[in-house]
């Protein structure tokens, strides 16, 4: 353990325009090692902790946890217990951030449990804090005297797009005017894992970048290089700890590799079922050879050299005979299906097969105000554009646990999202929020680019307008006995028996996203050019085959799609629309069967199928209208008085159509004329600046005129008596003096 006693080291720099601090020997003293590390204000603890016992596991049991911790932003967690409670999905991908480098630098063999905590101490919502985790974790390991081949550091590469220049660790202000987001981490001498995104970059763009990359991460290892010196200097020499590692027994070695043209052969099958079978029945037969108390004394090793074999077997195929497993060229995809409008009802559907690799994909529409919204440490609201990717036992041919995604199955979303991003419209001109989820039915490797495929015919059936088609492919790697080999849409043999898994996805243009993951410390400028390019041939044969189903996205959504309506209303006459207690707006939505969602700025959205938003669309602007001078309404009497009648034009908008303009004639009583509930047909003639509303009636009736001497027929008419003072009925003519008080 570290020292108790340890002195606190500090250790400040600045680089590429940031500034950084490293700092061990006050936090979390009985870890394995602690480091603090810090960019701008952003803070993150990095622990690990390495178990004094080694596990009797066949694989090195690493485990990477991100703890993001909502004070870090000065936020309370929403939810009734108030505690942050399981990860976010960002929170799950920096946490396989960090562990995807870290992991293939431990020594072959190391079987003691690591677990390596990183927690958000600080978000100061300018400076993001994954990428720093993994010189924080380096620094940890290091001062607690864990092997593994380090220092490690991973950056973020921006690229601004006005002057085309790199940016290191960009600010999330960076961020947004840039046409590139690559993360890069590894040694000083070689890259070992990547994520990118990008806004249709070329290959060659990509390269620049990737090796502007590896210079900024061999100068954040040198900085750690200091670090640890001022600490040796505070504190002497790291702790020296002796790991037991899991070697080869020479004897198992030579008992199991003298079977390796069985496994050579067993391996040359097409067929990934009947080739593991074939494998299996022969990892059983070899194993049957050693005794029951071998089996018990060297249970770890037999199964580890099993393993050894097939990977030896299969990578000197490769490199010795140019032939895979399943007979194919280095550079040939294996045979498509793609169908697209495979299912009926949704919204759009496409199945992707490429080999035994199965994708069905299904997009779907819905309002904008179904976006996702996010609750993380970053200064983002959410995302319009979902996608999620799930992987059941069953496309594996295997039993297993079905539940929430696991990180595998969210990293690959991840990238099948951040591949089609970049071609997604704009709100502005397709006003939906995209959600697709891709089934992977059946998996032999690369199902995550498979689903990308899958996911652009689904969206394309939608009739969504993608600016370009994107198609992806993943690429392998063989570097063996001094030869290098590299693989076109490699199956899962290959991914997890060879040296890479790098896959690329794109449009005719250019790049949308990358991820690798490498365990091939020689992976040279020349290997990843000629990866790239060869991922492009890829790419393109794909994409062909893809546009033969589907060439170009359905002019119009599908019928069972909500048709999206957009109007603009007077921000003074959104209260109207809604009504009162939204009465007004759940009276619109229940007869039109329209969903409707209003913003502050007056915008609103209408998504219904069929003519369900057409009708909405005109009650809202019925609703809004101004009726202006000239204009003619069919109108319904809504109320009388003594004056006129009140003509309810619009919903909630009403006209005064007065006494003496409601027929040829005088008209002595309203109701002689008109009565509540009639229908009449008027022309607005004044509109005041109140806005209220003065009309005529068109095609007025004819009204007898009633004759003075004619009032209770012949009798003559009653002399209009003037009201004294006193009287009821208001004021009166006649003014007689008032009587003086006599003193």
């Amino acid at each position: 353990m570290v020292k108790r006693d340890m002195a606190k080291v500090t250790h400040e720099f600045d680089l590429y325009g940031k500034h950084y601090a490293l700092e061990t020997g006050e936090l979390a003293k009985q870890a394995t090692g602690a480091c603090i590390v810090r960019c701008g204000e952003s803070t993150v603890l990095l622990t690990a902790v390495v178990s004094k016992e080694r596990r009797d596991y066949d694989f090195f049991p690493l485990t990477v946890d991100f703890i993001e911790k909502m004070y870090a932003v000065g936020r309370i967690p929403g939810g009734y217990l108030k505690r942050e409670s399981r990860p976010s999905e960002k929170a799950t991908l920096t946490a396989r951030l960090i562990d995807r480098p870290l992991r293939p630098s431990f020594p072959e063999g190391f079987r003691n449990e690591v677990q390596v905590v990183a927690t958000s101490l600080v978000a100061d919502q300018e400076h993001a804090v994954d990428t720093v985790c993994v010189m924080a974790a380096s620094a940890a390991l290091t001062v607690g005297g864990v092997p593994f081949e380090g220092p490690l550091a991973c950056v973020r590469i921006a690229r601004d797009i006005d002057t085309g220049e790199f940016i290191v660790n960009p600010t999330y202000e960076e961020r947004d005017h840039s046409d590139l987001d690559l993360e890069l981490a590894g040694s000083a001498t070689f890259i070992s894992m990547l994520e990118a995104g990008a806004q249709e970059i070329s290959e060659e763009d990509m390269l620049t970048a990737m090796a502007f990359g590896q210079e900024a991460i061999a100068a954040f290892c040198a900085e750690q290089e200091t670090f640890f010196a001022k600490v040796r200097e505070a504190n002497g020499e790291f702790p020296v700890r002796s790991y037991e590692l899991d070697e080869p027994i020479p004897e198992v070695h030579e008992r199991v590799f003298a079977h390796f043209d069985e496994m050579s052969a067993a391996l040359k099958d097409a067929d990934k079922t009947a080739r593991q079978t074939k494998v299996d029945e022969l990892k059983e037969a070899i194993r049957a050879e050693f005794s029951e108390d071998e089996q018990l004394e060297w249970s770890r090793a037999i199964t580890t050299q099993l393993k050894a074999l097939e990977k030896h077997a299969m990578r000197l195929m490769v490199v010795e005979t140019g032939e895979r497993v399943d007979g194919r060229a280095a550079d040939e995809v294996r045979p498509l299906m793609i169908k697209s409008d495979y299912l009926p009802r949704v919204h759009g559907s496409g199945l992707f097969q490429r080999g035994q690799t199965q994708v069905l994909s299904i997009c779907t529409l819905g309002m904008l105000n179904e976006w996702q919204r996010l609750d993380t440490i970053e200064p983002v609201d959410g995302k319009r554009y979902i996608h999620h990717y799930n992987f059941p036992p069953f496309c594996t041919g295997e039993t297993g646990r079905m539940g929430a995604p696991k990180r595998r199955e969210l990293g690959h979303g991840a990238l099948a999202e951040r591949a089609l991003l970049p071609v997604i419209p704009s709100e502005d001109d397709f006003p939906y929020t995209i959600r697709v989820v891709s089934e992977v039915l059946e998996s032999n490797g690369s199902s995550s680019m498979a689903s990308t495929c899958g996911s652009t015919l689904a969206l394309m059936d939608a009739g969504v307008p993608l600016t370009r088609p994107v198609s992806g492919v993943a690429m392998g790697l063989i570097q063996e006995e001094g030869k290098t080999v590299v693989l076109t849409d490699i199956q899962g043999v290959e991914d997890f028996l060879g040296d890479m898994d790098f896959k690329v996805c794109g449009t005719t243009k250019g790049i949308t996203a990358m991820q690798m993951d490498n365990k091939a410390t020689g992976l040279t400028p020349e290997i990843l050019r000629k990866a790239l390019m060869q991922a492009r041939e890829g790419r393109m044969f794909i994409l062909d085959a893809m546009l033969d189903a589907i060439p170009q996205p359905r002019e119009d959504t599908k019928q069972s799609a909500p048709k999206i309506l957009s109007l603009t209303i007077p921000t003074d006459k959104i209260r109207e629309v809604i009504g009162s207690g939204g009465k007004v707006i759940r009276g619109i939505q229940d007869d039109t069967g329209a969903t409707i969602d209003i913003q502050e700025d007056g915008t609103v959205f209408i998504a219904g199928v069929a003519d369900a938003a057409n009708d909405a669309m005109e009650r809202i602007k019925a609703i809004v209208k101004v009726p202006e001078v000239g204009e003619e309404y069919n109108g319904r009497i809504v109320g009388i008085q003594p004056f006129g009648a009140f003509v309810e034009l619009l919903p909630g908008k009403d006209g005064l159509l007065h006494i003496s303009r409601m027929a040829k004639g005088r008209v002595e009583k309203v109701e002689d004329v008109l009565s509540v509930g009639d229908e009449v047909h008027v022309r607005v003639i004044e509109v005041d600046e109140k806005g209220k509303v003065s009309l005529d009636r068109i095609d007025k009736p004819e009204v007898a005129q009633v004759k003075r001497d004619e009032f209770e027929g012949d009798a003559p008419r009653p002399r209009r008596r003037t009201r004294r003072p006193g009287d009821n009925g208001g004021p009166t003519t006649e003014r007689r003096p008032r009587r003086r008080h006599e003193s």
